[in-house]
């Protein structure tokens, strides 16, 4: 995001200010060029949500239109059998569905007070800093809920709405790992439990893991000395990018389908099994782009200053949802416990 599309972000005089250009309180509705340029800003800061397919709604809520066939739909075709072209077949047509996107409001609020704006090394210029902080934050948090959302769990973000963690337990495919660790018998384990006509396309599969798994699944690699998996041989043949352990980086193939780390996925969870101790975490199987990320293109900020206490009060208001595409192609591994 360019400095002069912050200002516009932080500055009055630039959005939606009153006709008195004297005053201070910004009513901030975010032109659509701005407010896409903003959220492609906060998406540069996420992992799952920038894999994912984005849709930017005009309204709150969408249907996005679905088509499906069936398996095994021909069949013989039979000469000199007319009886078989009369009453002897079915005419196979699409399934048309639709799912549901809706969008949650989320807010976030920060101050500056006067005195931080005057009293640093960088003078004006950190206000600037805190809204490029802010706004990161804002990804991370969007990303956060996206994945762990619960409406029932209570918390003021992740009650917001279901997340892709919620979704894909309630209608995907599920295998209990029972409180093992990360290794080679999950991932073959997911890879199983997939629908065989989904592997079709198999080199567009993923699998996506927190960084505690994802670095129980590289520990495990390194203690097999002949590994047909290994790392520095990935390397070299370029297969994969090394692993670097940054964010979003792309461990050594589980039976050829990359395993993305993704930080934000809860790895704090408690066992659903019995006599379960210590941390958990979930590995899934999908194609990123099953992943569906709603975005209002409404991204409003407002400002405003307050004289009794000295600061100036920031307020971003956006709208975000999300939804699973086909939850049939979706595995999910619960219960991988976290090696202590």
């Amino acid at each position: 995001m360019s400095n002069e599309l912050l200002q516009k972000v932080i500055n009055t005089t630039n959005l939606g200010s009153d006709a008195d250009t004297t005053n201070t309180n910004g009513h901030g509705l975010l032109y659509p060029d701005q407010a896409n340029r903003f959220i492609d800003y906060m998406w540069d800061a996420t992992i799952l949500a920038k894999a994912a397919r984005t849709i930017r709604m005009r309204s709150n809520t969408t249907e996005i239109d679905k088509v499906a066939v069936g398996e095994r739909i021909m069949r013989v075709a039979s000469e000199n059998a007319p009886q078989n072209y009369v009453s002897g077949y079915t005419n196979t047509g699409a399934t048309f569905s639709k799912v549901s996107l809706t969008t949650t409001k989320l807010r976030l609020d920060w101050e500056l007070s006067s005195e931080s704006l005057g009293d640093n090394l960088e003078g004006g210029d950190l206000e600037d800093h805190i809204a490029r902080l802010m706004a990161t934050q804002a990804g991370n948090d969007v990303e956060d809920v996206l994945i762990n959302g619960d409406t029932s769990s209570g918390d003021g973000l992740l009650q917001a709405f279901d997340g892709f963690r919620k979704k894909a337990i309630a209608g995907g495919h599920v295998v209990d790992a029972g409180g093992e660790t990360l290794s080679g018998a999950q991932f073959n384990a997911a890879l199983k439990a997939m629908p065989r006509k989904y592997k079709q396309r198999r080199n567009q599969l993923r699998f996506f893991a927190g960084s505690n798994l994802v670095q129980d699944y590289l520990y495990a690699l390194t203690n097999v000395s002949s590994s047909p998996f290994d790392i520095a041989s990935g390397v070299i043949r370029g297969q994969v990018a090394g692993p670097d352990g940054s964010p979003g980086s792309v461990t050594p193939f589980a039976f050829g389908i990359p395993v993305v780390n993704v930080p934000l996925m809860d790895e704090t969870r408690a066992g659903t099994y019995s006599g379960a101790t210590g941390n958990h975490g979930d590995v899934h199987l999908t194609f990123p782009q099953n992943f569906i990320v709603g975005i209002k293109r409404d991204v409003t900020v407002y400002r405003l200053f307050q004289p009794k206490k000295d600061t100036i009060e920031y307020t971003l208001y956006i709208r975000v949802g999300c939804a699973i595409e086909n939850l049939d192609a979706h595995v999910v591994v619960k219960n991988v416990k976290v090696a202590s």
